[in-house]
């Protein structure tokens, strides 16, 4: 792909539900078009958990480069506004190198932070996060949620109850800047891209879906899942770590625990991330520039590509 210095760079982005197969669409795209493939899943982002989350495996990243994925100990947190600028940075090395990028993900937030930037969430004082912190640690998981779902419903739809990390950190901003969370992560009426980018999402009705799911959970837990969380465990035994809010991970942890049958785990674990493709696909939707493919005929999208790539 030949790059032209006066224009943006062309960014190629791929998105949709979890287990629609947007993976091996971006493989296929990259070997065709000359292409490397930037993660946007906020949690593939995990080095601990490259099973469950479904990173890219050695046959794959051998082949093609793949950045963003398993970068991060699941102790440890990252926001939008700080993944932007490690992809922004990645974006232009791939550009230089006269490639084409191409970000690869469902979610979102990490989406939208790349392409258009965020407006940068105002600093909390010392003093609230520990107000705020002593609050969690006296009051507890279930009522700091319930409290964030009475101030930000729409942030609290998106996240687990007893995910601290997020919970506490928009509490936090709430108390210092009056403002629910989720506001400063809402889209402006004015949207210039820094890329010309071309969007393409994966479409799945809900019964593929399900099937789709059904038979992941089922391959993770034959190939390796209860392990994976087990040395994860015993490297980090804290349940309020960001990493163990993730989906699946949560839920084995739970039977790992003894606290969940294995059928229970498999259960809560599909019925979660059913919620979690569907809230994927409504905010997909509400892109007005996306081109939409069925997961039955990907094939357009090498046609609809090949024309973008060659456009100008």
């Amino acid at each position: 792909m030949e790059s032209n210095p006066k224009q943006r760079p062309k960014v190629l982005c791929i998105g949709g539900p979890t287990a629609s197969g947007k993976s091996n669409m971006a493989f296929r795209v990259a070997a065709h078009f000359g292409g490397e493939i930037i993660n946007f899943d906020s949690r593939q982002i995990y080095k601990d958990f490259p099973l469950i989350t479904d990173q890219p495996q050695r046959e794959y990243t051998e082949k093609i480069p793949h950045w963003l994925y398993g970068f991060l100990d699941f102790y440890e947190q990252i926001d939008a506004a700080s993944f932007e600028r490690k992809a922004g940075a990645i974006i232009a090395d791939i550009s230089s190198r006269s490639k084409l990028p191409i970000l690869v993900g469902g979610t979102g937030l990490y989406l939208y932070s790349i392409l258009y930037g965020l407006d940068p969430i105002p600093e909390v004082p010392l003093a609230k996060r520990q107000e705020v912190l002593q609050e969690w640690n006296q009051e507890g998981p279930e009522f700091m949620y319930m409290r964030l779902q009475e101030i930000d419903p729409e942030y609290a739809s998106k996240i687990h109850p007893n995910d601290k990390q997020r919970i506490t950190r928009a509490l936090e901003v709430y108390k210092a800047s009056g403002k629910p969370f989720s506001k400063w992560h809402q889209k402006s009426g004015e949207e210039n891209s820094k890329y010309d980018t071309l969007k393409i999402g994966i479409w799945m009705d809900v019964p593929s879906l399900t099937a789709s799911l059904e038979q992941r959970i089922e391959y993770m837990l034959q190939n390796g899942a209860v392990e994976e969380v087990r040395h994860a465990w015993e490297k980090y035994p804290r349940e309020d770590a960001p990493g163990w809010s993730g989906i699946g991970c949560y839920e084995v942890l739970q039977y790992v625990l003894g606290r969940w049958t294995v059928e229970e785990a498999k259960k809560k674990w599909l019925r979660r991330t059913k919620k979690y493709a569907k809230r994927q696909l409504t905010w997909f939707k509400k892109e007005h520039d996306i081109q939409w493919i069925s997961c039955s005929d990907k094939g357009n999208a090498e046609e609809l590509i090949s024309r973008w790539v060659t456009d100008g």
